[in-house]
């Protein structure tokens, strides 16, 4: 998927979830558009990463550093 699907794709998920789009600022779904060169599995695989290393340091927003860090560290 492009980048706009990417962000739609993420949007709708979150929403199916309760949740809100701006978890993710924009830097931060540029991000997970370059690592997971738009497939649907990467980006769901790199997302929740995301949301828990989020989760487990009480942050409300998600940004490009978080998601480096997340797909550096945590993923193959």
């Amino acid at each position: 998927m492009d980048r706009s699907e990417l962000d739609a794709y993420i949007r709708a998920h979150l929403s199916y979830a309760g949740g809100r789009d701006e978890i993710f600022t924009d830097s931060a779904l540029e991000e997970l558009h370059r690592y997971s060169a738009g497939a649907a599995r990467a980006v769901n695989k790199a997302a929740t990463h995301c949301l828990m290393h989020a989760a487990q340091r009480a942050k409300r927003l998600i940004d490009d550093t978080m998601v480096k860090d997340v797909v550096g560290a945590e993923l193959p």
